[in-house]
């Protein structure tokens, strides 16, 4: 599965990046949300998971921006203990899940896990 994801906290990203290559999956990586509408632009990923808060554009834009296309994939949003209404806007705008941080990268290997079997 190809998987965009979109962090500006370096140790995150380099931790998901690292346990979604362990589980067999393509990563792309965006540090900033510029980035990813750039990589979502010329790629065409499986599944986005993007951080809400980050410089040039928000999570919040990434995911608008997933959910216009022709072919919407699934977005998992990450977000900071307390920004529970972020997260209902971001379910608002279409987000399939979310993970809360810190978080364990477990947790995100099963999340993802489900969505590369729903893709099956």
């Amino acid at each position: 599965m190809k998987i965009l994801v979109a962090e500006d906290e370096s140790i995150t990203l380099a931790t998901m990046q690292f346990r979604l290559k362990k589980d067999g999956h393509e990563v792309l990586i965006a540090n900033n949300g510029q980035e990813a509408l750039t990589l979502l632009q010329k790629h065409s990923p499986d599944l986005v998971i993007t951080d809400i808060m980050m410089p040039f554009a928000s999570g919040l834009e990434v995911l608008s921006f997933v959910k216009k296309q022709e072919k919407p994939v699934p977005v998992i949003v990450l977000s900071a203990m307390g920004q529970e209404n972020v997260v209902v806007e971001a379910f608002t705008l279409g987000a399939d899940d979310y993970i809360t941080k810190p978080f364990s990268p477990n947790e995100l290997a099963l999340r993802v896990r489900r969505f590369a079997l729903s893709t099956i």
